[in-house]
């Protein structure tokens, strides 16, 4: 059955024209939100994916930023308030660099790159859209982290050093950002499939098989998590951290 939950709303999605950031741009417009999908390089895929939102019935656009610019940031969004009278939801996924590295390998470049987007972008784009929240009564936020904070395997210290301080602050945040009716959500995906994930590989059906719910899961699905945190039905929840694994993940520190 078709819903509307978000019809009337406007969302940013940064990172919104790839993997999962194209699935959330797609799902979002498809409950009647407006999407601004923000990208960094490459305006031909974050055109597709307007292209199949606007093909759908659906509205959005295309907006070039890097999220690591705090001046660049202010600038779109403002320029999204300015296209579409409003911002209701903001949904941080831009991410980029080497996430999956022996410890031994990793340069210190590598980790700053997970920073910029796990802290640095977060609080350019929170900093950029929350007077703008303010402004029209109130917001929501959804931060991209990862089940990967709760599973802490090795050879990913680079991509946890930027997810952690992701972590840290979108709980700090849901408690400065309370009063202004913002609320600060968490999304943690496990190994989702895009369109970059062979799910007829050997590797990927013994992972599927050893998940509580026995399937991947599609991106489309961290969509519908974002959904209900933007979502009235989501108007009393704040600081939550909502793994969306199939059941993959160790429930110390959840």
């Amino acid at each position: 059955m078709k819903t509307n939950l978000l019809e009337g709303k406007v969302a940013v999605v940064t990172g919104g024209s790839r993997g999962i950031g194209a699935c959330i741009s797609r799902v979002l417009a498809a409950q009647g939100a407006t999407v601004a999908a923000l990208y960094a390089t490459g305006r031909e895929p974050a055109e597709a994916v307007v292209g199949q939102i606007t093909n759908a019935g659906g509205r959005g656009r295309a907006f070039q930023c890097d999220v690591r610019d705090s001046k660049a940031v202010t600038a779109v969004l403002a320029e999204v308030k300015s296209a579409f009278g409003r911002i209701d939801g903001l949904i941080n996924n831009a991410v980029a660099g080497r996430q999956n590295v022996g410890f031994d390998e990793a340069t210190w470049t590598d980790y700053t790159d997970m920073f910029d987007f796990g802290c640095k972008a977060v609080v350019n784009t929170v900093k950029a859209v929350r007077p703008i929240m303010k402004d029209g009564g109130g917001g929501r936020i959804v931060n991209i982290v990862t089940e990967i904070w709760n599973l802490a395997p090795g050879q990913w210290t680079t991509y946890l050093a930027g997810k952690g301080a992701m972590v840290g602050v979108s709980r700090s945040l849901a408690v400065e950002l309370g009063p202004d009716n913002i609320t600060v959500n968490m999304v943690a995906p496990g190994w989702m499939v895009t369109e970059n994930v062979d799910t007829a590989s050997e590797g990927s059906k013994g992972f599927a098989a050893g998940l509580p719910l026995r399937r991947h899961g599609s991106a489309d699905e961290i969509g519908h998590a974002c959904v209900f945190f933007l979502s009235g039905l989501a108007s009393y929840v704040t600081g939550a951290y909502l793994p969306v694994t199939g059941g993959r993940i160790t429930q110390m520190g959840a």
